[in-house]
């Protein structure tokens, strides 16, 4: 089985998730690791869990190439293309790429696309359980011991930090882009009204629908996509007038409402508000000594003036990780949590030149 989500029409819905459109020739083969009854952190099992993900360049003999992506929230393996290619800061030519899509996003198993447990009988999982998912196919699949970097924005960037934490000696780096060490009660406010704006919608029908919520998922879709990844000086260079913000959002509405199917969202938004480096054994509940026990080198890129992951925690986090450095993506213009999404020409090559760079002196 091969389902392909591609980058949307609009940059916007490439922040969160694609389209699904046919696969294109020149794209990696998608693919499927099965792991059987995946037990998760709070007792409950997915059963017959498989793990989505494609893989780009070629694993070197040694094995010791390999950089693993994890995905955003609504997002796919095609989430931080920007930074991957020939020449770019995960060079496909120099390292072994593997993109993985976490649980809930439509093409690992989810709510949408469990045929033993489909829409609201599908478990709730934490960001543990994404990190756990994929440690399988890294060790078990790919027989990899060492990573050289773990790599994501947002809830990527969140999921890297977690990687870390829980497996402290399997990378040789980090590069969280946008995250949070651990979800504040703001996000979780921005999440709870997202979900409110479709669970709301009669069609939702508590989680039981058999066609597409599009009353809730344009609302979704606008907020999410249309205003709070954004800041209030980005939006107002691009919209000079009330009309052209309107217009500006039913686009981005039209072409972001189907991308991501409801409780699959609902689901993943709920292990996002639950996102604490603390938690992970050994630590109870202790978030700053999570961070401070990262061997990891570690690379914090962050937005200035993001609404939805604050870049506060991302300094805080880089403060109590051994040796972290933290650069904000874009001061000079503050383009929020967008800054994580090579939305635009200067930023998209200064993530290459910083990650690139970080890169090239890991073995220093």
């Amino acid at each position: 089985m091969h389902r392909i989500i591609m980058n949307g029409l609009l940059l916007t819905a490439t922040l969160i998730a694609g389209n699904a459109v046919a696969h294109k020739p020149t794209e990696p083969a998608h693919q499927l690791y099965a792991e059987g009854n995946f037990a998760l952190e709070n007792g409950s099992v997915i059963k017959d869990f498989e793990l989505s993900y494609t893989t780009q360049g070629t694993l070197n003999a040694d094995k010791s190439n390999a950089i693993l992506m994890v995905t955003a929230i609504g997002g796919n393996h095609h989430r931080i293309d920007y930074l991957i290619g020939p020449g770019k800061a995960l060079d496909t030519d120099k390292y072994f790429v593997i993109c993985t899509d976490a649980i809930g996003n439509g093409l690992t198993t989810s709510p949408s696309n469990s045929k033993l447990q489909p829409n609201i009988q599908f478990p709730e999982f934490n960001m543990r359980d994404m990190v756990n998912s994929q440690y399988r196919l890294i060790a078990d699949h790919f027989g990899i011991k060492k990573l050289v970097a773990v790599v994501g924005a947002s809830m990527g960037g969140m999921q890297a930090l977690q990687w870390a934490v829980s497996h402290p000696n399997s990378m040789q780096a980090i590069i969280p882009i946008i995250p949070l060490a651990k979800t504040n009660a703001w996000t979780t406010g921005v999440l709870e009204m997202l979900r409110q704006s479709i669970m709301t919608d009669p069609s939702y029908q508590g989680g039981k629908y058999d066609k597409p919520v599009e009353q809730g998922m344009r609302l979704w879709s606008g907020w999410l996509s249309g205003v709070i990844v954004r800041t209030p000086a980005y939006q107002e260079q691009l919209n000079a007038t009330p009309e052209a913000e309107i217009e500006y959002l039913k686009k981005v509405q039209d072409a972001g409402w189907k991308r991501m199917d409801a409780n699959d969202w609902i689901w993943q938004s709920r292990a996002y508000d639950r996102h604490d480096v603390g938690q992970t054994q050994g630590f109870n509940g202790d978030t700053s000594a999570a961070l401070k026990s990262i061997k990891a080198k570690t690379l914090i890129l962050a937005g200035t003036g993001d609404l939805l992951n604050p870049e506060s925690d991302a300094k805080l986090s880089a403060k109590l990780i051994p040796g972290a450095k933290y650069i904000a993506i874009n001061d000079r213009l503050p383009m929020g949590h967008l800054s994580g999404a090579g939305a635009t020409k200067d930023e998209n090559a200064f993530q290459n030149k910083v990650i690139a760079d970080f890169l090239a002196n890991l073995k220093k």
